[in-house]
């Protein structure tokens, strides 16, 4: 603040760099909610694969293991 009250060449320029530095801060600030945002749309999005591609794995699984009980013959028995 007492940058702004004094009139020296040297206080204008602190002004001036502090008044850059908010800018800029509020500018990061805007730019990590953004993408904050975009990362919580995100998991909305995709959260549901794991549990998707887990059940999938498990028919396949199901599918892949050979039955217990031994398949009948087709046909007569010598």
């Amino acid at each position: 603040m007492l940058s702004s009250v004094l009139s020296s060449k040297m206080a204008i320029r602190a002004n001036i760099a502090i008044m850059r530095a908010f800018v800029r801060i509020r500018e990061l600030s805007s730019q990590n909610r953004e993408i904050i945002r975009k990362l919580d749309q995100l998991e909305r999005r995709v959260g549901h694969h794991d549990a998707d591609i887990g059940a999938l794995i498990d028919a396949i699984r199901e599918d892949a293991t050979p039955a217990e009980e031994p398949c009948k013959r087709i046909g007569f028995d010598p």
